[in-house]
């Protein structure tokens, strides 16, 4: 476990994923899915001449889905890509973290003006749990959670976390929670396989639901999420959900404290 003194020192270099995937802007936006896809990442670097020039993230693919009902064949150039703010290899975990929560941005990772890594809030999570603490997540965690049945259509599933910008929902049997559709579960469930949009999306989410109860602390909910490889983790209140925590949520909660 890491002291108090110590958690100022946890620095950007041994946390970041060094080496980051890029691509070209001609590359396609099909093959820029199925290279996330493949390689399990939500964020792929497109480069010019080796230098970043945006990131396109799963949030970008959902909306380009939404908007032309499947995934436009053009190189993705002519996507809207997300910026992103530099730091450096030095540049301290709690840094890196107000930074990514002030600017609402992704982070790249540069070193004497060369791309060297990418820290995503997974990244930052997985720092700040070595600290011990377990701060309270009162105030950030969003206190609703979007649902839908499990008869639905996929497309459905995409319009409404477009519309309420979330990245996933928790999908519903016989109004009880029976798994979760997220952006990742877009990527490789669907669109890597070509399955139809229109099917249900019940037959494509992550199921068990994997919850916990409303008052985890920060880190407890950390151990849960990286014990089960997810992102989000729904929360309960008398056996109700009530709330969702994201991996941003935990990163805004670490650095608050």
């Amino acid at each position: 476990m890491v002291s108090e003194l110590e958690i100022y020192e946890l620095k950007v270099a041994d946390y970041m994923t060094p080496d980051p995937i890029t691509v070209k802007p001609d590359t396609s936006f099909p093959n820029a899915i199925t290279i996330m896809a493949n390689k399990g990442i939500g964020n792929l670097i497109v480069a010019e001449k080796g230098k970043p020039v945006g990131i396109l993230t799963e949030r970008e693919i959902l909306q380009y889905l939404v908007a032309n009902r499947g995934i436009p064949n053009k190189p993705i150039k002519d996507v809207l890509l997300r910026t992103f703010t530099r730091i450096t290899p030095d540049t301290t975990i709690i840094d890196a973290a107000k930074t990514m929560i002030s600017k609402k941005t992704r982070l790249l990772v540069f070193e004497n003006n060369n791309l060297v890594g990418i820290i995503t809030a997974s990244d930052l999570v997985r720092a700040f749990r070595k600290t011990g603490r377990n701060p309270s997540l009162e105030g950030i965690i969003t206190m609703k959670v979007i649902k839908l049945p499990y008869d639905d259509t996929i497309f459905s599933a995409c319009k409404l976390m477009h519309e309420r910008r979330i990245g996933s929902v928790v999908v519903t049997k016989n109004n009880v929670g029976h798994g979760i559709f997220t952006e990742r579960d877009l990527l490789v469930k669907v669109l890597l396989k070509g399955v139809d949009l229109e099917e249900k999306v019940g037959d494509h989410c992550s199921s068990p639901l994997i919850t916990s109860l409303l008052g985890i602390g920060a880190n407890d909910a950390a151990t849960i999420m990286a014990d089960n490889k997810i992102k989000r983790l729904p929360i309960l209140k008398s056996g109700k959900l009530v709330a969702m925590v994201t991996a941003r949520d935990l990163v805004e909660a670490f650095q608050r404290e």
